[in-house]
């Protein structure tokens, strides 16, 4: 299994709050995760980044220990409860960093299952005989109204509200996380990004690039079209 990643400042914010980070557990395990922060600049910043440590501390501890794919899905929830009381008891004792958080996608691949868990509207993709598949449910106010019937997928694009999420991992003592999982296979490619790329670049142009760019420069060809949106 093969990975990569790249994130970027973007036009419109003077920091990055995204944060990411993946690697491999063996020669058949691999696991990954994104963060985006909220919370002002440093706020975001802080938690997403908090949160990747504290989930890769949790994973590469608990994994030896987690041999069936029941033990996976515990461990990945842990993981997040783990994260979620890090990144909320430091805004409680840091008044500068009172009410960060951050959504998180984090997935953990190994003997032909992907397992993944999320909070927020940060997702993950399976890209398998060139279809771009999405795996996660947006944590959203705009997911929801498209639920209830009150938007169409295509006025959720562009809804102005289209931000408000109703999850977040740190905000509170508890979290809340969907958990999934899928069989994969040799060729599949799995993508977890951040609202940046997907407010930005439409699926159907996600899904051309991972057809026609080499793997490894995927990445940086998804940053320049988010750039050129906007």
């Amino acid at each position: 299994m093969q990975f990569a990643g790249q994130t970027d400042i973007g036009l419109v914010r003077k920091t990055n709050q995204d944060a990411y980070n993946a690697g491999a557990l063996s020669e058949n395990a691999v696991w990954a995760v994104v963060c985006d922060g909220m919370g002002g600049a440093r706020g975001g910043r802080f938690a997403s980044t908090m949160a990747v440590d504290a989930l890769q501390q949790a994973i590469e501890a608990g994994i030896d220990e987690a041999h069936t794919p029941q033990a996976g899905r515990a461990l990945l929830e842990s993981a997040v409860e783990q994260a979620n009381r890090s990144v909320y008891e430091k805004a409680r004792g840091t008044p500068s960093l009172s009410g960060m958080g951050t959504t998180v996608v984090c997935a953990l691949v190994r003997g032909g299952l992907a397992q993944y868990v999320h909070v927020g509207d940060s997702r993950i993709y399976l890209f398998r005989n060139n279809k771009l598949l999405q795996l996660t449910k947006d944590h959203s106010m705009v997911q929801e109204m498209v639920e209830q019937g009150a938007l169409t997928e295509e006025e959720a694009q562009n809804h102005p509200r289209k931000n408000l999420i109703t999850r977040a991992l740190g905000v509170g003592r508890d979290v809340e996380a969907d958990f999934g999982e899928k069989e994969v296979s040799p060729r599949d490619i799995l993508l977890l990004c951040t609202d940046g790329l997907t407010n930005m670049v439409a699926d159907d142009d996600i899904a051309q690039v991972l057809r026609e760019v080499p793997f490894f420069d995927a990445t940086s060809i998804l940053v320049d079209r988010a750039l050129q949106a906007g």
